[in-house]
């Protein structure tokens, strides 16, 4: 079987398991020895991702709020556990065996970096803990005990970049970073990807960046002058957490606008928006599979409930927001269909689950972990929204192992029998390497 064959064989499986989403409730013990349900929730509250991940604490309170008040899940409350791995990579793995053997949460939602994901693989996958990931992310990775419902590789870096190819021209790129895993491991596929598309090696600038990197004035310069020769220049960022404030003001005191060289963003959202200037932004790009002005009634109540809940209108939701919300109401469903929050039951319970997602679809789990949904581009508007330009007739489902690198194009996931596994080589009909 050919990797595009599988994808097909996947997609129809799925999508007649998520029809079929009111079987019958499995029978088994409850797992449930307290008197509340324990949720873990694991984003950093300090330090330089904190810009980002404190909203999804948030979101998590506000979901467990909302689900306490419909009465709960197999007849208890929800008490959510949560902890500041405060931006520390190897912290992550300490809380995260915290929650699972100091408070035995049943459930994880957390981090936002791959280098934080990747600390608490092994502890979870040790310890069989179930986590919910809610950010977009390099691929390469599909572990037992992660369900991924933020974007892979072809649902939203791909798409970004023939957008601004077919639609913008573009012919040039820079790829800024900042430095780890999820970047390089991203703009490694891109390059890859454009090269095939024809672009040379000599119009594909490469810049990576640490972690809460203040002084931008010398790289953008230099994107500046990588620009100005005569090509249609765009700059692909995956700049994350708080740097993206002085970068993006730095470009605006260069006077690069979005008609000279655009910004498309894979971690710029509302949230990273709100609170600076986005006068000189106007135009630049992110791409997505959720913004705050999608026009659907669902997203309408969403964000209604979140005003509500944080008591401030002023509060802007995101796409990772919109990746909590739906792993977090896929975890219930499971949990409900398979009577019991014991791992292992829920984890195939979980399969061909569906539930609506903030822009009028429906998201849907496949059985490589990771979700169908659609591709969004917005451009920013001088109030820190988005006005949504692109978006894909359907949902896209997330491939665990891009197609662009060819060691990953024989690779496929999914841990449902035969296969059984997140790296499963079609060539050599065999599970290879580590869990994911």
């Amino acid at each position: 079987m050919t990797k595009q064959s599988w994808k097909h064989t996947l997609k129809h499986t799925i999508i007649a398991s998520a029809i079929g989403l009111t079987a019958s409730v499995a029978q088994g013990a409850a797992h449930l020895p307290g008197e509340t349900i324990k949720v873990g929730v694991l984003h950093s509250l300090s330090g330089t991702m904190a810009i980002s991940e404190t909203t999804l604490k948030d979101t998590v309170l506000m979901m467990i709020d909302q689900q306490n008040k419909e009465g709960g899940l197999l007849g208890k409350q929800l008490e959510a556990v949560v902890v500041d791995p405060a931006s520390n990579w190897p912290l992550f793995a300490e809380k995260a065996r915290e929650l699972l053997v100091k408070e035995e949460v049943e459930v994880i939602f957390g981090s936002w970096t791959s280098v934080s994901r990747k600390s608490v693989l092994p502890v979870i996958e040790e310890l069989n803990g179930l986590m919910f990931y809610p950010v977009q992310y390099e691929g390469e990775e599909s572990s037992k005990n992660v369900f991924y419902t933020g974007a892979a590789p072809n649902q939203q870096a791909i798409p970004a970049v023939d957008y601004m190819m077919g639609e913008l021209g573009v012919t040039r790129f820079v790829l800024a970073g900042t430095d780890y895993v999820y970047p390089r491991t991203t703009n490694k596929i891109l390059e890859n990807y454009l090269r095939n598309k024809g672009i040379p090696a000599s119009d594909i600038m490469i810049n990576y960046t640490p972690f809460g990197h203040s002084d931008w004035q010398t790289i953008v310069s230099d994107i500046k002058g990588f620009g100005s020769e005569g090509k249609k220049t765009a700059v692909v960022s995956t700049i994350n957490g708080d740097a993206n404030v002085p970068f993006y003001k730095e470009l605006g005191n260069q006077g690069i606008s979005a008609e000279d060289i655009p910004v498309i963003a894979f971690s710029v959202g509302e949230e990273e928006l709100s609170g600076i200037d986005t006068t000189p932004l106007v135009g630049h790009l992110a791409a997505w599979n959720y913004f705050m002005s999608a026009e659907a009634d669902v997203n309408d109540e969403f964000i209604e409930a979140w005003h509500a809940f944080t008591g401030d209108k002023k509060r802007v939701t995101n796409d990772p927001m919109e990746a909590t919300y739906i792993g977090f109401k896929m975890w219930v469903k499971a949990v409900e269909k398979a009577g019991t929050t014991e791992v292992d039951a829920v984890r195939s319970a979980i399969y061909g689950t569906a539930v609506p997602n903030l822009t009028g679809g429906t998201a849907v789990m496949h059985t490589n972990h990771h979700l169908q949904k659609p591709v969004l581009i917005g451009e920013i508007k001088d109030d820190g929204q988005f006005e949504i330009v692109y978006q894909t007739a359907g949902e896209v489902i997330g491939d665990a192992w891009t197609d662009f690198l060819p060691d990953s194009a024989k690779i496929i996931a999914d841990w449902t029998a035969p296969v059984s596994c997140g790296n499963y080589n079609l060539e050599t009909q065999k599970c290879s390497g580590q869990n994911f």
